[in-house]
């Protein structure tokens, strides 16, 4: 796959074959946060038209009620397996590799905080079983599991380590971000495997509670992990979702820690109107004045303008096959079983 067919993307002809050479892979988008609602289908159209190969799909995250997750991965599953000319539920890399050799967008599962777990480690596996391939321990507040990137982070607790530890055991891979630096910290120095920044911005560029620091992204690179950049405008800078400012957060990322540890995941919300409710009604999760209403949101087809941007800076065709798809494809080779 990877032939960009959306007529809405603009790009030059050498953005054009990379895409289609590449491996392309958005590693964290959300359909819906409420299960019922099937308009989410033709979002996922975009993401496939717009040359991406692979996507992690959202069924969970701390907010939202831990039983919406079963019911999400239940109905997005039967709808994948409904539509197989074009989509294909993958849970390998190899699986991966053969979607893309067919032309079908590669599509799998992602949870954003440990209360889906219901504090119980054993749902684990489960979730792996049905198409989970990575999960974060807390979103914006403290949890079970650790400190949040908005609370006062008390650390990884025991029953963050036993969750850690059943990750590792079953292969799902262990992400950081949402999570306070102490917290993270303190998994990284824990992991025996790589472990990634799904979607976080660095701080340095621009300060915001959901960024990381510089240290932060050294840790993750030292794990042989992969830090994602995301496309949304207050992680970005003053609201701007544009393909410069998630070009430029890449740029700094790759200087400081290599085009080895960088990767995508602009965590593209399908409903946002949907998401600007959930923003809006919980203040206790995200501050609002640090998450105003109308957040931007980067949206799929931009990918190969931030690839032509890159580019222009003078990147090599092997450093963005490997932001574009090739890093995660590594850690997911290293740790998926």
């Amino acid at each position: 796959m990877g032939q960009i067919t959306s007529p809405q993307v603009r790009c030059d002809s050498r953005t054009r074959a990379l895409f289609a050479d590449a491996l392309v892979w958005d590693n964290h988008c959300s359909t819906t946060i409420t299960p019922g609602k099937p308009e989410w289908t033709a979002e996922l159209h975009r993401v496939r038209d717009s040359g991406i190969d692979v996507v992690g799909v959202n069924v969970s995250f701390d907010v939202a009620p831990p039983e919406h997750a079963f019911v999400l991965l239940a109905e997005i599953r039967r709808w994948l397996k409904d539509h197989p000319e074009h989509y294909a539920l993958v849970g390998s890399v190899a699986e991966i590799e053969r979607a893309r050799r067919e032309g079908r967008l590669a599509v799998f599962f992602n949870v954003e905080g440990g209360n889906a777990l219901q504090r119980n480690a054993s749902v684990v596996s489960l979730f792996y079983e049905l198409g989970v391939r990575w999960m974060l321990f807390a979103y914006n507040r403290n949890n079970a599991l650790c400190g949040g990137c908005t609370d006062t982070d008390t650390g990884l607790t025991d029953f963050g380590r036993e969750v850690m530890d059943e990750m590792e055991r079953v292969g799902m891979l262990v992400c950081c971000s949402h999570i306070g630096e102490r917290s993270a910290l303190e998994i990284m120095a824990r992991a025996t495997r790589p472990v990634i920044y799904s979607h976080s911005n660095p701080a340095a560029v621009w300060a915001h509670p959901r960024n990381i620091s510089d240290a932060a992204m050294r840790a993750c690179a030292r794990t042989g992990g992969v830090v994602g950049i995301n496309g949304i405008g207050i992680f970005l800078g003053e609201n701007d979702a544009s393909p410069e400012l998630i070009a430029r957060h890449i740029d700094y990322a790759v200087q400081l820690i290599g085009a080895e540890h960088v990767g995508v995941g602009l965590d593209y919300a399908f409903d946002q109107e949907e998401a600007y409710a959930y923003v809006k009604a919980h203040p206790e999760s995200y501050p609002p004045d640090k998450f105003p209403n109308g957040i931007a949101m980067a949206e799929p087809e931009c990918l190969p303008r931030v690839a032509e941007l890159l580019l222009q800076r003078g990147y090599t065709d092997r450093d963005l096959r490997n932001i574009l798809g090739g890093n995660l494809q590594r850690v997911a080779r290293e740790v998926w079983k």
